[in-house]
């Protein structure tokens, strides 16, 4: 789970992401970073009801992408960024090893960039 310093809680913060950040896209998933004032990177994720109608395949969809997150990813996170994962309609089909390859994928070209 994250913790509370690393997550975008505030409506005005993923505003911001939303508005300044930069896009990468890969198939399904739309990942936009922007830069913050603070020391530590914050992450958050939009899981709308275009990916499905039910509740319970939306949440299971955003705890995966948590669990990728905070296994893989976390710990290679630059500081001083808001990092905002945006979920796509088709999403809901894919598997756990898709979602992750999916994930690294479109994280990898953020680095880049």
């Amino acid at each position: 789970m994250l913790s509370k310093e690393n997550r975008l809680q505030k409506k005005k913060d993923f505003e911001n992401v939303f508005k300044q950040g930069k896009s990468y896209k890969e198939k399904f998933l739309i990942l936009k970073t922007a830069k913050n004032d603070l020391n530590v990177p914050r992450f958050g994720f939009v899981v709308s009801q275009k990916v499905s109608k039910k509740a319970t395949i939306r949440n299971k969809i955003r705890r995966r992408l948590k669990v990728i997150l905070s296994g893989e990813l976390k710990n290679e996170a630059i500081g001083g960024k808001d990092f905002l994962f945006i979920a796509l309609p088709g999403l809901a089909n894919k598997d756990f090893e898709e979602l992750r390859e999916i994930f690294s994928k479109v994280y990898k070209k953020s680095k880049s960039a």
